[in-house]
């Protein structure tokens, strides 16, 4: 979806000033580009993970750094994670639009539930570990997503995400993905100060080529020739990315960023909410939800 598409959604009917019928109509037109962000990027990724395969965790540069955070979290959390997780699949809790990923990492033993960061299906304060690596930019209301973040974690939960910056970089690729913005490192600062996140340490991250041409090819591979584009991506390109990951360079506080394209933050969540909740009630839920496994048949 392109970034104008969204605009219109949430802006284009400002000017209508009759009391209530303004309200009510700008409420439903940005419901509907809440609904068509998701379907888009459903469609996407259920397509994408249909012909990927799971990456086990161990394989990304952020290992080092989740492992360690996984080891003393009694219950964890990632959102979104398609094919890719980050965290441990096994007792992790998985919530993701995409049934083919979803399947998949029930079956290694992930916790896995069909869902959305804007209206998570857990308690508040059940998670002392949450991640979201390139979620929160596909969103629409993005200010819900990190409610949503706050909610479900625990007073001192370690909260990590990533989001692409700088607006003025927005291409063609950002489009492909489903991607609604790109954020100025200012704003950012300004959504973690508003949902009671502490930042603790940052650094440069993503696979995304630097080459315009490669962008531009791969946009053009997948929006024309979809299956040979993906027969690429997942037996040349997606191995040489690991390859060639670099060590994450963490920094205490925010990266200079001038230079950054993606940026991975690591939080703490600050706040006095009372948490009664336990690692084996969000165990319990999560496994009470639909059988993924079961549910898709691709």
């Amino acid at each position: 979806m392109a970034s104008g598409e969204c605009n219109f959604g949430r802006d284009g009917i400002a000017g209508i000033a009759v009391a209530g019928f303004a309200g009510a109509i700008s409420t439903g037109i940005a419901q509907d580009a809440t609904r068509l962000a998701v379907d888009t990027n459903r469609r996407f990724y259920d397509s994408l993970w249909s012909t990927s395969y799971v990456v086990p965790p161990q394989r990304f540069n952020t290992w080092p750094l989740l492992s360690a955070l996984a080891a003393s979290a009694s219950a964890r959390l990632e959102i979104g994670p398609g094919l890719r997780p980050r965290l441990p699949i096994a007792d992790t809790a998985f919530v993701d639009i995409s049934r083919p990923a979803l399947s998949r990492l029930k079956a290694r033993g992930g916790l896995a539930m069909l869902g959305e960061i804007t209206a998570l299906p857990f308690p508040d304060c059940s998670f002392d570990l949450v991640c979201a690596f390139d979620i929160v930019e596909h969103i629409e209301n993005d200010r819900q997503s990190f409610r949503e973040l706050g909610r479900v974690a625990k007073d001192d939960a370690t909260v990590i995400f990533s989001v692409p910056l700088h607006p003025a970089r927005w291409s063609a690729f950002d489009a492909l993905v489903g991607h609604v913005r790109r954020y100025e490192p200012d704003d950012l600062l300004a959504i973690l100060g508003e949902h009671f996140f502490v930042l603790e340490r940052s650094a440069g991250f993503g696979m995304q080529p630097r080459s315009g041409w490669l962008l531009d090819f791969a946009v053009w591979g997948l929006a024309h020739h979809r299956v040979q584009a993906m027969r690429w991506y997942n037996g040349l390109f997606l191995p040489l990315g690991l390859f060639l990951q670099r060590r994450l360079a963490w920094v205490s506080g925010l990266i200079d960023v001038a230079n950054v394209d993606e940026l991975l933050l690591v939080c703490r969540r600050d706040g006095r909410h009372t948490c009664k909740v336990t690692a084996e009630d969000v165990r319990k839920e999560s496994k009470e939800a639909p059988d993924m496994a079961k549910e898709y048949r691709g």
